[in-house]
């Protein structure tokens, strides 16, 4: 091929590609979304046009931009851009692009900017391999990442870059983005005779939830699988663009940060009793394919750390619901799911239980244990009886209402309370019955 026949070539390639890849924004000017980062005098927007860049890490959903801002970053730095994806890349590749930096910097004097896409698919000692490059200078590191940082980069790597957090786009922001699509006669469907209804875009805009790549791959779907009506035009109903983007996809990783921000969601109103918020992030976690056991021992453990004994039967419901996702499985587990989480939602709540054994456990740990009391060691084994253990006990049914007063804790813990139960519930009634343990005490004493 020569040089004549490139250029119509490339530009035949062009438009092959995918409407979101040719819609890809080439200029911050051009780029939708994310003001909080580079909007007019923001950081980032102030260190790119000033080619003045420092180790990043961009990290939200897809589709929210980051690897197309680093392509802008790529058109405007007067560094030499790399890119590697952490998919397909190795140690080795990354050595081979630390050694061409070495070289360029050394006899060029060119800083390499290096975005790695994905860059929490990179294992430890891969990561670890970027670390004296980053700290040197040698590279200006770049990397994408849908998963938190926190849990997937490095904290020694994550230490010399500066966190972006990208936030899912606006449905303003994907409206628009679907509007230059259709107006673009370039790289878009500006030069095509296409009609889209105002609840048609609405649709699209509403299910791509966010995600703009999403929105432009229904659209793209639209128009080439609709026929033009006797005019030439193509008409883009509801219906065409709900039979486009038929379900939204959800940003679920079940190893990732949405696993586990979901699952403190649900969490989180299951402890604050609404029971709606509650069904509608149980709803999440099963569409998504959450391990129905992971989700009947947070449903299992909240019982008794949330509700606890304000009502006891919290824990039964929840240990029925867990033994019902083992004995019949889903999509009917579903149900007994359900109920649980909408039994401790809606249940009076109590964590003195896990206040009690904390403080318990923190005294046992933190303090002198002291000895068992004499009259409450076991009696049974050879001798103990000589020893006088079991000397003085009061056994309790022996006595009105099945209760005596005696000291069961160590002596130099005898006044200390680690139970406090609340006035909620069935916590109020024992609450009664331990008022009147303590004025059996006070009377015995």
């Amino acid at each position: 091929m020569d040089l004549f026949d490139f250029s119509p070539d490339q530009d035949k390639q062009s438009h092959r590609k995918p409407l979101a890849n040719r819609m890809r924004p080439r200029t911050l000017e051009e780029f939708i979304g994310q003001d909080h980062i580079v909007g007019e005098g923001r950081l980032l927007r102030r260190a790119i046009k000033a080619d003045k860049l420092t180790p990043m890490i961009f990290f939200g959903p897809p589709g929210t931009g980051k690897t197309t801002l680093a392509q802008i970053i790529a058109n405007t730095t007067s560094a030499h851009f790399q890119q590697l994806n952490a998919v397909t890349s190795g140690v080795g590749d990354i050595r081979h692009v630390i050694s061409d930096a070495k070289e360029r910097l050394k006899y060029d004097e060119q800083k390499t900017v290096l975005f790695i896409d994905e860059i929490h698919r990179f294992n430890k000692s891969q990561q670890d391999a970027l670390l004296p490059s980053v700290e040197d200078g040698t590279i200006i590191l770049i990397g994408a990442t849908t998963e938190s940082p926190m849990f997937e980069i490095n904290p020694a790597l994550l230490s010399r870059s500066r966190l972006f957090r990208f936030s899912p786009l606006t449905d303003d922001d994907v409206a628009t983005m679907l509007t230059q699509a259709l107006k673009d006669k370039e790289r878009g469907y500006g030069s095509h005779p296409i009609k889209i209804d105002d609840d048609a875009i609405e649709h699209l805009v509403h299910v791509a939830n966010g995600d703009g790549r999403t929105a432009l791959h229904a659209l793209e779907l639209a128009v080439l699988t609709t026929d033009p009506d006797n005019s030439g035009a193509i008409h883009i109903d509801v219906t065409v663009a709900e039979e486009s983007i038929q379900e939204r996809v959800l940003q679920y990783d079940k190893t990732g940060d949405n696993h586990y921000d979901t699952v403190s969601a649900f969490i989180k109103s299951m402890r604050g009793s609404d029971p709606d918020a509650t069904l509608f992030w149980l709803a999440k976690m099963i569409t998504a394919g959450e391990d129905p056991k992971f989700i009947a021992r947070r449903i299992y453990v909240h019982a008794a750390e949330d509700v606890g004994l304000a009502d006891p039967n919290a824990l039964l419901i929840a240990q029925s619901a867990a033994y019902a996702v083992d004995y019949i499985g889903f999509p009917e587990a579903r149900i007994p799911l359900a109920e649980a989480a909408l039994y401790i939602a809606t249940a009076p709540k109590s964590n003195a239980v896990v206040t009690g054994i904390d403080q318990a456990m923190a005294a046992v740990k933190k303090e002198k244990t002291g000895q068992v009391p004499i009259h409450l060691r076991d009696a049974h084994y050879k001798g103990a009886k000589s020893l006088g253990h079991g000397k003085g006990y009061k056994y309790p049914h022996d006595f009105d209402d099945g209760y005596v007063p005696q000291s069961y804790l160590p002596d130099h813990l005898v006044s200390r309370q680690f139970y406090r139960p609340v006035e909620r519930g069935y916590e109020k009634a024992i609450q009664k019955r331990l008022d009147y343990f303590i004025r059996r005490k006070k009377e015995e004493q």
